[in-house]
């Protein structure tokens, strides 16, 4: 038969299709039943990798669904490729085209399906006549068996006229095209599958706020937004309607532009399709949505310098990657620039030179310029993936300063924590990015030597630094006897020797030079306790099986069924199948009555063992055990955690507690932006928050004596947070790492390092007698211990 062109624009011919082929529901599709006269059209949702048969013939597999039954239980059927027409097929079709097929064969499959696809399959190939036809997003492409026998591909450029739809005209259950300004995203992560996430919320001059969920197998598929203000138009989202507001999610077919949202910028499209149309008109759309923009919403301005960091602040970052390093399964390293200092010491990541990925020569150049960003849980495994000195924009780093009670500190850290709260994330931007070539351009105008001068003594001569070898050797001397701590107050003190304090009175304060000679306990995981600080009590941590037991006894009282689904939170409830056929039921806060993500929600359960409680926290912020009364749910036995967040477990006193109904929480829902941080949720909850303390006793020696001084500390000495120390490997490694320069095993007193510090000493009186105690204060341990 010859060769016909056909031009499909939106659904129509423009060459019509044979005049005999009328197009068939997927719905009517039926074994046994005569389709020679019909044809199929959807969307490519899915295609698999072209494979051989055991006789040789190659197959082709896609997954085509119907876009105008997407509410329909059946909407979606595989299609089976053969022969030579599943060669070139493979070669062209692509995710999102729309595909129309004629001339097929329907075989029922053996079981039934318990997905949204068809219990059928459709057969074609070129020896049962068929024809395929596929139109790209904004490309005709025609494959028909032509008389030689090859299949032939005839591309023509079409230009559909879409419809776009205001976001206050949006209807559930539709699939519209629409533009809109972006006011929130979080960049893409895996989600609970293997599918990439992105979320972004959208506005446009109605005033109308719509949320999108948008999932793909393919990250590059995913818009590539970089800041708040870009402005992006998405073709085929499907919006959905839940407690009375519109969402968006992808469908079949989904596709994306973006666009810088500044105004005056050159109107470029950032996408990774093949084909795309932008008409002429869609230019003064961006314009006339930048200009609206710029005085409606808060649009971002330039990522911060690390020039400009502070402690304590939230903040993007535009960078380029230097070095890269796997520190444990939960967290990894990234090293980066962007071409200024840092006005504060950084913390530098203890990793083996054998395990970072990077030029060796250039990591030294900036080793005064790159700082260290440790990132955590969800953002590893797209931090592996990253290319060295690829250009990089990461979102809501945290600079922690290592001394929280102190502004004046030692250093800071960087830390990109878990979860996609507050859009944090990773994001690679393209070299035509305009931020990278202002980058670019700036890097490569930084002179690398003048970040060098603080270790220029290194490169001098050695004769010339120091007259003669016996100032060399006093110099190491003096080097080998720089304390390994730092002071971070009180620098008028002067040192005082141990003798002289022990004979002196207290209270008072002084600032030693001294050598630890032992510490502890040994076991530094039973240094952490519970601290009371209206009380001043101190406690053991309590240990799981506590927890577990406590689970159990609660697990007995069934959910009351007439406190869930209330106007603050959700409810979910089922019986587990085990002998003990327990009842549970979960509890989802809400806020302005919608659930959120689970990284931002917030969650009680009533009936769970550990391990599910546990499961759950790998999911969502916060978990709050609970159980049933008549009237209200209520906190479990404050022996068990009242809240569990990430790895942590947070404790109430029992003598200084006084708990609170449940339905306090409401509070905190209804604010703008819920944090659910620890000290709130316990405030509002009636509940004396116990803080992780570190508790140690050190055996300090100079000359002229001894003495113990008890060390008390939250995370300022060893600049870990004690919460965190009973869960992470690395935490505990760092911290022994530390001890052991401190007080290193099997050396003598003359080799030991020396410490420098505050201690205060104190009177405590009993019925027998007065002691004198002394604490170490305002000291910690310094950056360059490990």
């Amino acid at each position: 038969m010859p060769v016909q062109l056909l031009k499909i624009i939106e659904g129509q011919s423009g060459t019509p299709l044979p005049s005999h082929l009328q197009k068939e529901n997927l719905q009517h599709l039926q074994e046994g039943c005569d389709h020679t006269n019909k044809y199929i059209e959807g969307i490519v949702t899915h295609s698999y990798p072209l494979t051989k048969l055991g006789d040789g013939t190659d197959l082709f597999k896609v997954v085509v669904q119907d876009p105008d039954h997407l509410c329909s239980r059946i909407n979606s059927i595989n299609v089976l490729i053969y022969g030579k027409m599943a060669e070139d097929c493979a070669k062209i079709i692509r995710h999102g085209e729309t595909f129309v097929v004629a001339g097929f064969k329907v075989i029922k499959l053996p079981t039934a399906r318990e997905d949204s696809r068809h219990d059928c399959h459709l057969e074609v190939s070129e020896e049962a006549g068929s024809a395929i036809y596929v139109r790209e997003t904004e490309m005709v492409q025609i494959i028909l068996p032509c008389s030689s026998g090859n299949m032939t591909c005839f591309p023509c450029s079409v230009a559909p006229k879409y419809v776009y739809t205001p976001l206050n005209h949006l209807k559930g259950g539709t699939i519209v095209n629409l533009y809109g300004v972006v006011k929130f995203f979080k960049p893409p992560y895996i989600s609970k599958g293997t599918d990439y996430c992105s979320v972004v919320t959208l506005v446009d001059p109605s005033n109308v706020k719509l949320t999108c969920s948008l999932f793909s197998g393919n990250l590059d598929s995913l818009p590539k937004i970089y800041k708040v203000g870009d402005i992006v138009r998405f073709h085929r989202i499907k919006i959905r309607e839940y407690n009375g507001q519109m969402q968006g999610i992808t469908s079949g077919g989904f596709a994306s532009l973006t666009f810088d949202g500044t105004v005056g910028a050159p109107v470029v499209p950032r996408t990774s399709s093949r084909a795309y149309t932008f008409m002429d008109e869609e230019q003064k759309t961006i314009e006339e949505l930048r200009i609206w923009a710029a005085s409606n919403i808060s649009i971002s301005g330039p990522a911060a310098k690390l020039s400009g960091v502070q402690p304590m602040l939230f903040f993007d970052l535009t960078c380029q990657l230097v070095g890269k390093a796997k520190v444990d399964g939960s967290s990894f390293l990234l090293k980066v620039w962007d071409g200024t200092k840092c006005p504060y010491p950084t913390w530098k990541v203890p990793v083996e030179a054998k395990d970072l990925e990077g030029e060796k020569v250039l990591l030294h150049q900036l080793r005064n310029l790159a700082v260290d960003i440790l990132v955590y849980d969800n953002h590893v495994q797209l931090a592996e993936s990253l290319q060295i000195g690829s250009f990089l924009r990461i979102y809501s780093i945290h600079s922690k300063q290592a001394s929280a009670d102190n502004e004046d500190v030692s250093h800071i850290e960087f830390h990109l924590h878990g979860g996609t709260c507050y859009g944090r994330g990773i994001g690679v931007l393209p070299e035509s990015n305009p931020d990278v070539k202002e980058l670019k351009a700036f890097l490569e105008s930084v002179d690398l030597t003048d970040s060098q001068n603080m270790e220029s003594i290194c490169s001098m001569d050695v004769d010339s630094t120091f007259g003669n070898v016996t100032d060399l050797e006093l110099h190491l001397q003096r080097c080998q006897q720089l304390s390994v701590t730092v002071l971070t107050d009180h620098q008028d003190l002067s040192n005082t020797e141990l003798k002289t304090i022990i004979t002196s009175t207290a209270p008072q304060q002084y600032r030693i030079r001294a050598k630890l000679r032992t510490y502890k306990p040994q076991k530094l995981h039973q240094s952490v306790k519970l601290y009371c600080s209206k009380c001043n009590s101190l406690q053991e941590v309590p240990d799981r099986d506590d927890f577990d037991l406590i689970l159990h006894g609660s697990a007995g009282t069934a959910p009351n069924p007439e406190l869930h689904n209330t106007s603050w939170y959700e409810s979910v409830t089922w019986t587990t199948q085990d002998q003990k056929q327990r009842e549970i039921a979960i509890h989802f806060v809400k806020h302005d009555e919608m659930l959120q993500y689970p990284e931002d929600t917030l969650l009680m359960i009533e009936g769970g063992t550990l391990k599910e409680i546990w499961k759950l926290t790998k999911k969502f912020k916060c978990v709050i055990p609970v159980r049933s009364t008549k009237d209200d749910l209520e906190l479990l036995d404050l022996s068990a955690p009242f809240l569990l967040q990430g790895n942590v477990k947070y404790y109430g006193c029992k003598q200084c507690s006084t708990p609170k109904p449940m339905k306090n929480l409401s509070s905190l829902a209804a604010e703008q932006q819920p944090s659910w941080e620890p000290t709130e949720i316990a405030q509002v909850l009636g509940i004396e928050l116990l803080q992780y303390v570190f508790i140690m006793k050190f055996t300090l020696v100079d000359e002229t004596g001894a003495l113990n001084a008890y060390l008390f500390d939250y995370e300022k000495f060893f600049q870990i947070p004690a919460s965190e120390i009973l869960t992470n490997n690395f935490l505990q490694q760092k911290m022994q790492m530390t001890m052991n320069t401190l007080c290193p095993p099997g050396k003598r007193f003359g080799d030991l390092p020396w410490l420098e510090c505050f201690i205060r000493s104190y009177n405590v009186r009993d019925a027998m007698k007065n002691q004198v105690y002394y604490q170490i204060f305002d000291t910690t341990v310094a950056e360059d211990v490990v």
